[in-house]
């Protein structure tokens, strides 16, 4: 695994394990507890240390099952982010919403707790008064948001008493809204991590032809060649989430590829096919 450092001289994975759907989706499903718990105790094995979740996830049940699985690991040996969620970001709403996860996820301090949607009807200042003195506490250790536009992001960097560590956007060779929205500039200037998440587009662009063929080029996978496309760009990470342990060991493998000039540039240039385009 390599890594990226953040302001804080913390190195973070470049690739990080998220869990959305593990455990249900806004409501629990126990029905894969014991496989879950497994992978995602083999992936922290591997190099996965990054966790991503949500108490939005799974009702909760995501964060529960996350628990589970680092117990056996020495706290420190793991990275932990939740997010809270955007009906909960009231000052006193955002205490309650630490106490939940930190209750579900059997931990006693956050290594970064993130905003997961920005609120159109809660000010930013009011939500950051909480998160701040979380900080000074020291029950959490760093600050992140997710889908946030570049000028949100600025917003809360001016709310926040100590620096935005991360930043979370779907990304993806497809999907450059946020790329070209400036947000990766803007994190790049102020040392913030774009933690890229749907990197695969549900799939689609795994059968890419221009992927296929870049992938068989440098006998590769599709999937390699994805990850590999983000993470090479500086300041930042990616999230993916497999259940199957070789994908996971396969995808380890992005980050060693070293692509020629007229490659990168074929994705650089690439665009999703019409009939893949999501209705507006």
């Amino acid at each position: 695994m390599k890594f990226r450092s953040i302001i804080s001289g913390k190195q973070v994975p470049i690739l990080g394990f998220g869990t959305w759907r593990l455990g249900g989706t806004m409501h629990p499903d126990t029905s894969q507890d014991s496989r879950i718990i497994a992978v995602l105790q083999a992936a922290i094995d591997m190099g996965y240390t990054h966790i991503d979740t949500a108490e939005m996830y799974g009702g909760g049940h995501t964060e529960e099952l996350v628990g589970q699985a680092i117990r056996d690991f020495r706290r420190d040996q793991v990275q932990i982010v939740t997010k809270v969620w955007h009906t909960n970001l009231r000052y006193h709403d955002v205490f309650h919403a630490f106490e939940g996860s930190t209750r579900r996820l059997g931990i006693e301090y956050i290594d970064f707790f993130a905003i997961h949607l920005p609120s159109a009807h809660i000010p930013l200042a009011e939500t950051f008064r909480a998160l701040n003195e979380l900080v000074d506490r020291g029950l959490v250790h760093h600050l992140g948001v997710s889908n946030f536009t570049t000028e949100q992001l600025k917003m809360a960097q001016e709310y926040a008493k100590t620096p935005i560590a991360i930043s979370q956007a779907p990304c993806s060779l497809y999907n450059r809204k946020f790329l070209k929205g400036g947000l990766l500039t803007h994190c790049q200037q102020n040392n913030i991590l774009m933690a890229a998440y749907s990197p695969f587009e549900r799939g689609d662009i795994l059968e890419n032809p221009v992927i296929e063929q870049i992938a068989h080029k440098y006998s590769a996978t599709p999937a390699q060649v994805a990850l590999n496309w983000i993470s090479r760009q500086p300041s930042t990470m990616v999230y993916l989430m497999s259940l199957n342990l070789d994908h996971l060991k396969e995808n380890l493998g992005a980050l060693e590829l070293e692509f020629l000039p007229e490659d990168i540039r074929l994705l650089d240039e690439l665009e999703m096919p019409e009939e893949k385009l999501w209705p507006q």
